[in-house]
């Protein structure tokens, strides 16, 4: 192939200047001086170290920047997205709990009732920023369906307890165990409704499934009502192998389902500990988990009825077990 004729770059011996002669390539660099080093250079990698770590130091900074602290709880992403918490009870109920928000949102013009004063009152003692925008931003800012009420909160990413740290807090403090497992709840709606009946009938906490399930969101929290500010939400790698776990430690786990050998008010164990585990409306609890169930328990409904909405059956479930409880005391 070399030397064939008439394709450009095949003779050789031309008089041009050629790579590392120095020629039209050298003439052209007189008067600009030597090349700048690496680091001098503002777009190269070891410029950009440099002037990380000048501006590090002069931030007072220690140690290496970019070093990954050692120890501690792991820091979220720069690139994890925060929520947007709307609605006021919900809204209030996050400042109240001293939920690390970054900024609040409140409507031109909206209509100042109490719950509207103690926002604003919290938010300025604790430095929460204060942003006055459009209702159409709010729009915006709350979702298709949501519903913002004129207020708004952005809250960092929800940081889920582990299922058995939340167990052992609660045997810590005294208390009889309510627990509420959700298995295959996708809707976050759902999930809102479901804490709040956890909240409303003495639960203490959730347990959802890391893969298939809902998380809290800016739906959840808006459905919650502000509870998700006050019941922990655990998140389990494997929720049937952390119901094995809480079976071994005397909880006992009853399963919802419409065909169970258990009805409802005739609920024995009541009394014990308890999680409380919900499947979804269509294919309702899976096989694994209701073979771990102790009892699958059934709530009674008229024929003309198919089945009970997810957050509706639990909190007919709850207000049987706090019944119950109330009632042997």
């Amino acid at each position: 192939m070399a030397g064939k004729p008439g394709r450009p770059g095949a003779a050789k011996g031309g008089k041009g200047p050629t790579k590392g002669s120095g020629g039209k390539n050298k003439r052209s660099l007189e008067g600009r001086g030597p090349t700048p080093k690496a680091e001098d250079r503002a777009w190269h990698p070891a410029g950009k170290r440099k002037a990380a770590a000048e501006r590090y130091a002069a931030a007072g900074g220690k140690g290496t920047p970019g070093q990954k602290p050692q120890g501690g709880r792991p820091k979220a992403k720069a690139g994890d997205d925060t929520e947007n918490v709307t609605g006021r009870n919900s809204v209030l109920e996050a400042l109240r709990a001293k939920i690390p928000a970054t900024a609040f949102y409140i409507a031109q013009r909206v209509e100042m009732d109490d719950r509207v004063k103690e926002m604003l009152s919290i938010a300025t003692q604790r430095g929460i920023p204060v942003m006055e925008v459009t209702r159409p931003e709010l729009d915006r800012m709350a979702g298709f369906d949501g519903v913002h009420q004129g207020v708004a909160l952005k809250v960092p990413p929800y940081e889920y307890a582990h299922p058995q740290d939340l167990l052992e807090q609660i045997i810590e403090k005294g208390k009889l165990p309510l627990l509420v497992a959700l298995d295959g709840i996708t809707d976050p709606r759902n999930l809102g409704a479901i804490i709040r009946s956890t909240a409303a009938f003495g639960g203490q906490g959730l347990i959802i499934p890391q893969r298939r399930s809902a998380g809290v969101n800016s739906a959840a929290w808006k459905t919650s009502a502000g509870a998700a500010a006050r019941v922990p939400v655990a998140m389990a790698p494997n929720l049937t192998t952390t119901l094995k776990e809480f079976k071994k430690q005397g909880v006992f786990v009853l399963g919802l389902d419409g065909g169970g050998d258990v009805a409802l008010p005739a609920l024995e164990l009541a009394d014990r500990p308890v999680v409380i585990v919900v499947g979804s409306e269509g294919k309702g609890l899976s096989r694994l988990v209701t073979e771990t169930c102790d009892q699958i328990v059934s709530i009674p409904i008229s024929s003309a009825t198919e089945s009970l909405n997810a957050g509706i059956a639990a909190s007919v479930a709850l207000y049987q077990v706090a019944t119950i409880r109330a009632s042997a005391e």
